[in-house]
């Protein structure tokens, strides 16, 4: 989690700090549905590679957003869902999802 002095003082900016990365929102739209395991994760994003992946996950992660549960099995299996903090951002993903639609849309109109 970022500390007191680490916050911006716009919301807006202290949002984008948190999730303004192309990956975070993708990981995030993914983990709006279910919880995902690693690799099928790195299989559902195009062009992120291994090491983004685990960087992202592990900031998303330590900002509390998501939590990844290890379960004792051999091998081990690990699994990424949206912590309660993760899951409020559901209206704001939502939101966008719903805008982006709507310019497709209006994309395909215009054409």
């Amino acid at each position: 989690m970022l500390t007191k002095e680490e916050l911006p003082d716009c919301p807006v900016a202290t949002t984008v700090q948190l999730i303004g990365n192309k990956w975070k929102l993708l990981i995030l739209r993914n983990l709006l549905a279910r919880p995902w395991r690693f690799n099928e994760m790195l299989r559902s994003i195009p062009g992120i590679s291994q090491k983004v992946l685990t960087d992202n996950l592990r900031a998303l992660e330590t900002d509390g957003i998501i939590t990844r549960t290890v379960f004792p099995e051999v091998p081990p299996r690990v699994e990424y869902a949206l912590s309660e903090l993760g899951d409020s951002m559901r209206p704001i993903i939502r939101a966008m999802e719903a805008w982006g639609l709507g310019y497709q849309q209006m994309v395909r109109e215009a054409e």
